[in-house]
């Protein structure tokens, strides 16, 4: 996706289906300032309550949803935003 349009809609659809009563918790892992303006950002991200989820993505035994997000943050005049954003879902292995 690209710009804040396509970004934003992806997410509409997405809460008000898959992600629709669930909650989430983020957790920053690491915070790396690379230019006094920029940070790379770590978090790793659980969806708990989730009823569904679309092919390929995996949830652990305990019915949550783990993922790593990396951020980049550029600060402009008075305000943060998110300039790229990378989420990826860990894999978990089924028990014998």
């Amino acid at each position: 996706m690209h710009g804040a349009p396509a970004f934003a809609g992806r997410h509409r659809r997405i809460l008000a289906t898959l992600y629709k009563g669930p909650t989430k918790r983020h957790t920053v892992r690491r915070i790396r300032l690379v230019m006094p303006d920029v940070a790379v950002v770590d978090i790793d991200n659980e969806v708990h309550g989730v009823r569904a989820v679309p092919a390929g993505i995996a949830v652990a035994a305990d019915g949550v949803v783990r993922e790593q997000l990396m951020e980049l943050f550029v600060r402009r005049p008075g305000q943060c935003w998110t300039e790229a954003y990378h989420k990826v879902d860990l894999k978990w292995a089924a028990k014998p």
